[in-house]
């Protein structure tokens, strides 16, 4: 079975409707909790990239430039992914993450970017069959103070909003960096207002605003991220048997 490795830093950013989807493909998730010590139940990155048929980097609270000792071997693991070519795709600080991995530049943003917003598509998402069935705009779901600032050499820039210009991105043909959170389900989103209050405070979302955000917006971002897990599932993540066709 193909393997998926999983980093997830922090107990409620889980997969979400991607590694449902993932899973409902025939792929096993080996999820490591790089953030946690090894007594706490954490795991650090792989050694090697044997059996690995792919990575997916989450979110989480932590910021690039503080110092937990897992963030430095997390980059190299990423850089040493995508230079073997295989699918890398990254969301939020996983996002992040990649961009410094591969020469680009990550910082604070001046306002937070939390809630509810529109993201568009640009010409390159519009034409490339990963975003296919995605409106070219869409209300997404945001939790982020910092943004990438530059993307790494070659990198194509893929979605923008109002606040944050690097959306999603793209290195080379199997490298995907994601800002929002498609893979969040309306559980996820409830709990990220108590996880990250300050962030939200930034970015003025009251937990009254947040739900009434969710109640207008959730069932279109619902669809629209089950149709990118599915996108990203048949065509970042086929199987080795289509591979070897």
């Amino acid at each position: 079975m193909a393997t998926i490795v999983v980093l997830q830093h922090s107990k409620h950013g889980g997969p979400g409707r991607i590694g449902m989807t993932l899973r409902d493909h025939g792929f096993r998730l080996d999820i490591r909790r790089v953030d946690l010590a090894p007594d706490a139940g954490g795991r650090a990155v792989p050694p090697d990239l044997d059996n690995v048929h792919g990575v997916l980097a989450l979110g989480g609270p932590q910021n690039v430039d503080e110092s937990h000792p897992w963030l430095d071997p997390e980059r190299e693991f990423l850089a040493r992914a995508h230079a073997a070519g295989l699918p890398v795709v990254g969301i939020c600080l996983g996002a992040q993450l990649i961009a410094q991995a591969l020469g680009g530049s990550v910082g604070p943003m001046d306002t937070p970017e939390a809630g509810f917003a529109p993201v568009d598509l640009l010409t390159p998402a519009q034409t490339d069959p990963l975003f296919s069935g995605i409106a070219w705009r869409s209300w997404q779901f945001h939790s982020h103070a910092y943004e990438v600032k530059e993307l790494p050499p070659g990198a194509q820039l893929l979605a923008s909003s109002q606040r944050c210009k690097v959306q999603a991105f793209k290195c080379g043909m199997r490298t995907l960096g994601i800002q929002y959170h498609p893979e969040y389900d309306r559980a996820m989103i409830e709990s990220s207002h108590t996880n990250a209050q300050a962030l939200f405070a930034g970015a003025n979302v009251t937990i009254d605003e947040l739900s009434r955000q969710a109640d207008k917006y959730y069932p279109s971002f619902a669809r629209l991220g089950d149709r990118l897990a599915l996108n990203l599932a048949t065509l970042c993540f086929p199987s080795r048997t289509l591979l070897a066709v």
